[in-house]
């Protein structure tokens, strides 16, 4: 599976109203979660997180939100932030300007947010130039790749160890394929932040 952990310092610098991290300082990052909410993850997800007294940003399809929506009124009643991540979860370079805008608008009658990830993180430029009109574009400092079956745990708990600070923007999911991949590392995670005193807040525009 061909994907990039870090988006390049280039990359960033040509689109620069794209947010890429978060508040900058030194124990301060934002643990993101893309495609939920499911019953099978998302509170699993908000136990760990309220365990630790952390709080994370979470990226909802709106099919999912229109499905489970105890769910979601709980990631808002437990003061996390929520995103727009469309109703269907689409890929922008699949679909035509006016289908995938259509299904951003369709989730924000769901979500209330002025924040927008777009899933696979691929959108072509008229929907970018559109849609940065109406949203807070969010991507990402580190990708961490609980979607790919060959990850490793070992190594992406090494990876964002080295990397949580300076408002770094971390991307996992709850969704059923990274399941057992975010069951495994995000206790480690968490454990660390506190050891360390680091602090994950919600994402703030």
């Amino acid at each position: 599976m061909l994907y990039s952990h870090h988006v390049p310092v280039w990359f960033r610098k040509i689109f620069p109203e794209v947010i890429w991290s978060g508040e900058k300082t030194d124990n301060v990052v934002h643990l993101t979660f893309d495609d939920g909410p499911i019953p099978e993850v998302t509170p699993y997800i908000l136990d760990e997180l309220k365990k630790y007294n952390q709080k994370a940003t979470f990226f909802c399809v709106g099919d999912n939100v229109r499905k489970y929506p105890k769910i979601y009124a709980r990631i808002i009643q437990e003061g996390h932030g929520v995103g727009n991540h469309t109703f269907h979860h689409l890929n922008g370079w699949e679909n035509s300007f006016d289908q995938y805008y259509e299904d951003v608008l369709k989730a924000e009658v769901l979500i209330d947010s002025t924040l927008f990830r777009p899933p696979y993180g691929k959108m072509s430029l008229q929907q970018f130039f559109k849609i940065k009109q109406q949203f807070c574009l969010v991507f990402w400092t580190y990708l961490s790749g609980d979607f790919d079956p060959s990850f490793d745990a070992e190594k992406c708990i090494k990876q964002v160890k080295k990397i949580s600070k300076n408002g770094a923007i971390l991307v996992f999911h709850d969704n059923i394929k990274s399941e057992a991949h975010v069951r495994k590392v995000l206790p480690e995670i968490l454990e660390f932040y506190r050891s360390e005193h680091i602090v994950s807040k919600t994402l703030s525009v």
